[in-house]
């Protein structure tokens, strides 16, 4: 059978690590590096504990360590957990108009533990859910303005890809596996700013590996589920869907190029470049609030769109605000993992600078990442009446095309980890994930067991 479902199928029975580009391999290593960092940062987020007390069962199947915990449980829990936990703080990486690694990793170190997966399986396995997703999302460019979050929609059946090179399924059942996750994809923008955004990500990663899991066990599923009239593509894009343009996915590589962005703040990568550029515009002069009679940030009309918490009053509302984001580069000078806290948020001086700041929403697209303006633009309009002015800002340190340096990474890596490893298991473990490919197995994965003691 021809058409998107079938040869998608054919792409994951075939893939093979000795086809993966070169170029892949530092971007993997780097993508379970800084994932399982986060991981251990989100751990202690309310959202994870609602998460797992609520939902996981303990005392059931034992397959996989729970986040590297000493706790063992099915692997779709142990996903759900590890997804919620990578999205917890929005610290993880960003791409395809979404959070790839943060659904992916999970879903694939829960079952390749289960599986018993090499390093090498685990990659071949990350490279495979990464393709599926650019495949699917490259043809239309506007879910967020539709007011799905991209990374439920199409992360869980990226997971299921993903799972499905795992389990090693031929073609017929691996399209199955895809048809199965796309009747569970779904989240809704409005949920931005609250505990449910990062249940989209745990939600995407135990329901992509249970939909290969009923694929390999038999369950039948539409054969043009993706790309039929009414199928996958239409129902979230009904007026725009590319259902015709040819299959690339086996022919062209997408995350050579499409790459990741790895986050420096944990905020909506929308907020990063302007926060960055604004900072560095004030670095060393003496300019204050009150110094200050208007910011004007321009930026794609799709990341205004998702910006909407003009007057965020908790820390996860100011995760996606714009307004917040200029308050913290003038008032704060930081948007570390700390700042935010409700406290913080309501600060009279804080909520006082909201005001001060407008958003202009131009409609270009990166070729990229559409979600994305090709560039943003901040200016500083002061009392004094000097107007500063940044010019087009197109990326900052951790973009896709501007990558962190491994010491740079590290650095992000022990902060994150400063709560559950010593500095000595952070630096093993951190070795081991940037040589993810030689593991013999997930489970020469060290276990931490300050995770989830209490």
């Amino acid at each position: 059978m021809s058409g998107l479902t079938a040869e998608l199928g054919r792409f994951l029975e075939n893939i093979r690590y000795e086809q993966l580009p070169a170029s892949t391999l530092p971007l993997v290593r780097n993508a379970f590096t800084d994932t399982v960092g986060v991981i251990m940062v989100g751990i202690t987020e309310p959202v994870v504990d609602i998460v797992r007390r609520t939902l996981v069962e303990m005392g059931g199947r034992q397959e996989a360590r729970m986040c590297l915990s000493a706790i063992t449980v099915s692997a779709p829990d142990a996903a759900l957990v590890g997804g919620t936990a990578g999205h917890a703080l929005d610290y993880d990486d960003h791409s395809l108009t979404g959070h790839p690694s943060t659904v992916l990793v999970p879903a694939i170190l829960a079952e390749g533990e289960k599986l018993g997966s090499s390093g090498r399986e685990l990659v071949t396995a990350y490279v495979a859910g990464f393709e599926v997703w650019a495949e699917l999302i490259r043809r239309d460019t506007s879910h967020h303005k539709k007011g799905w979050h991209p990374t439920a929609v199409f992360g869980v059946v990226a997971a299921a890809a993903a799972a499905a090179v795992l389990h090693r399924l031929p073609a017929e059942r691996a399209s199955a596996a895809l048809a199965i996750a796309a009747s569970h994809a779904g989240g809704l923008a409005p949920n931005f700013g609250t505990m449910t955004k990062p249940y989209h990500a745990g939600l995407a990663a135990r329901n992509g590996l249970s939909s290969a899991r009923l694929a390999a066990a038999g369950l039948t599923a539409g054969r043009d589920t993706l790309e039929n009239a009414q199928g996958f593509l239409n129902a979230f894009s009904p007026s725009s869907a590319d259902l015709t343009s040819p299959v690339k996915v086996g022919v062209e590589w997408y995350l050579p190029w499409q790459s990741l962005c790895v986050k420096k703040y944990a905020s909506c990568y929308f907020t990063h470049r302007s926060f960055d550029t604004t900072v560095k515009m004030l670095a060393g002069r003496k300019i204050g609030p009150n110094d200050i009679t208007g910011i004007e940030v321009t930026m794609g009309r799709g990341q205004v769109v998702v910006l909407a918490n003009h007057e965020p009053q908790t820390g996860l509302e100011a995760k996606f605000s714009e307004q917040f984001a200029m308050a913290a580069a003038v008032i704060l000078g930081r948007m570390s993992v700390d700042v935010f806290t409700d406290e913080t948020v309501r600060r009279r001086d804080v909520q006082a600078f909201f005001p001060k700041v407008k958003l202009i929403a131009v409609d270009q697209y990166d070729t990229r990442d559409p979600a994305h303006s090709p560039t943003e633009r901040v200016v500083i309009r002061l009392r004094s009446g000097e107007v500063l002015d940044s010019g087009e800002i197109a990326r900052i340190r951790g973009h896709a095309y501007d990558p962190m340096s491994p010491e740079e990474l590290w650095t992000k890596f022990v902060e994150c980890t400063v709560k559950t490893h010593t500095e000595p298991e952070a630096r093993a473990l951190f070795g081991q994930l940037q040589n993810v490919d030689t593991l013999r197995s997930v489970r020469d994965l060290p276990t931490c067991g300050k995770i989830f003691a209490s």
